[in-house]
């Protein structure tokens, strides 16, 4: 196993273990989007919501322009992107889709609620 493909498994075990704690939406994605830039090592990560037909970027961590997008989506609907900096191997691109799948309940924030809080 390569010493990336090694890494990433760590994030993304850093990921469930965020996932799996829970808490406000918000900060989970705040402490996702931190687990990529500093435990997956991209220099720039952030993540991108879907509000009424454009992207509105959230939360973010390292410097530069994101420029690498996954989308992230709820039942077949895009809800928002997983943005980092590149260049990527193959095991990052399966590593964000991954990380684009499991974080996808998070990022329906403000999503089809006119603002308010959605209950499930």
């Amino acid at each position: 196993m390569s010493e990336r493909t090694q890494t990433l498994r760590g994030a993304l075990e850093a990921v469930d273990r965020i996932l799996n704690r829970g808490g406000e939406a918000d900060d989970v994605l705040r402490a996702v989007v931190g687990v990529l830039h500093e435990r997956a090592g991209y220099p720039a990560a952030a993540i991108w919501f879907v509000e009424e037909g454009s992207l509105v970027e959230g939360p973010r961590a390292g410097g530069g322009e994101a420029a690498e997008a996954f989308p992230v989506a709820f039942e077949g609907v895009p809800v928002a992107e997983v943005r980092v900096t590149g260049p990527l191997e193959p095991e990052d691109r399966v590593f964000l889709e991954r990380v684009a799948l499991l974080i996808s309940p998070h990022c329906l924030v403000g999503w089809d609620t006119g603002g308010e809080a959605w209950e499930p």
